[in-house]
């Protein structure tokens, strides 16, 4: 597989999504498939849904038209759908939450029938440890978990389908190191459409992914990772795919403790995820969308790294997560209190150098 072949369906993919996304956005409008504005959301005006349908349309084209050879072809294409339908039902009708946990349930089972398991973990000092018994429910846990913590960090123009582009470009990297075709061909094809559908989601978005889109690619992502991540022969395995998408893994993983620890139900939206808190406190929608960006790019460079990085290298590496991670949750505010003497550190630094 070359990079012209990849280059290839890259570019159909994009211009599908790209050529489909209007369409979609008119049927939107015509039947009623909008995003209304209400209190916790930040656009004041109906925006149409469904863009996750011209991302999976751009998706399935280039997929179908080149047909990969591997064993889960069938089960990803149904999978897929039934997440897409999921996310559709939810965007037109606001499913009940263990309605959508169905959707869900039934999309990992189908990958799961395959024989497309989460089967091991390698950990240092311990070597591979194979799941057994267990691979089924982890499998059902990773497709379920990646799916809504995409579709919780959803919250601002262009958010999702940026973080989502970020993540597949570090594992479309490591799979090219790796020589892993088809896992390339799979990121390259949903990198291609997410980006021909984010020339009209970016601010100011003139149509939202809606839960088809975020649902969607979520599975997408856990699916791609499964089928390379977890693979990988690297020490410290297990944590690759953790941190291709740690921000919206910490996003969602903050917001349960946050609304564990207030006693309010964890299946309630709020406001404090953490592109609301970049909001409040004063960057502009698409300063906040960058800051996350950067993020994403940072966690996405430093689990390349983790794959190709002797013993000691893997130490800084860890480091330099674990004090990520603890800026994203001073962000939340979730650190003493609300506290954030690391970025006040950062701050006063910045500030120190400018004078």
């Amino acid at each position: 597989m070359t990079f012209f072949f990849l280059f290839i369906a890259f570019t159909i993919s994009l211009l599908v999504a790209l050529l489909t996304t209007p369409f979609v956005r008119v049927l939107a409008v015509k039947f009623r498939i909008v995003d209304r504005p209400d209190n916790r959301k930040i656009h004041t005006t109906e925006t149409p849904y469904l863009g996750g349908v011209a991302i999976f349309i751009g998706v399935m084209t280039t997929y179908l038209i080149f047909w990969p050879d591997h064993d889960h072809k069938i089960a990803i294409i149904v999978g897929g759908v039934i997440m897409l339908v999921t996310g559709f039902l939810d965007d037109k009708f606001n499913l009940k939450p263990v309605a959508k946990l169905l959707g869900q349930f039934l999309a990992a089972t189908v990958i799961i029938s395959s024989d497309l398991l989460i089967d091991k973990i390698n950990i240092p000092f311990f070597g591979e440890i194979y799941l057994q018994n267990l691979s089924v429910i982890v499998t059902l846990i990773w497709i379920i978990a990646v799916a809504n913590a995409i579709n919780l960090i959803d919250g601002l123009d262009g958010l999702a389908g940026g973080v989502t582009t970020i993540a597949l470009l570090s594992i479309f990297a490591m799979a090219m190191m790796d020589q892993n075709y088809v896992v390339a061909f799979l990121c390259i094809i949903v990198i291609g459409s997410n980006m021909g559908f984010l020339y009209h989601n970016f601010y100011p978005a003139k149509i939202y992914m809606g839960d088809s889109g975020s649902l969607f690619l979520g599975y997408m992502i856990a699916v791609i990772s499964m089928l390379g991540l977890f693979k990988n022969v690297a020490l410290f395995s297990f944590i690759i795919p953790l941190l291709v998408i740690a921000v919206p893994i910490l996003d969602t993983l903050f917001a349960i403790i946050r609304r564990a620890r207030s006693g309010e139900s964890v299946m309630i939206a709020d406001r404090k995820h953490i592109h609301y808190q970049l909001l409040d406190a004063g960057l502009s929608h698409r300063g906040a969308v960058m800051v996350i960006y950067v993020f994403s790019a940072l966690f996405g460079i430093i689990a390349v790294l983790f794959s190709y990085s002797p013993f000691n290298a893997i130490l800084l590496l860890l480091f330099f997560s674990f004090l990520l991670i603890h800026i994203i949750a001073e962000i939340v505010g979730l650190v003493m209190g609300g506290k954030k003497p690391v970025l006040n550190f950062l701050k006063k630094l910045i500030f120190r150098k400018e004078k």
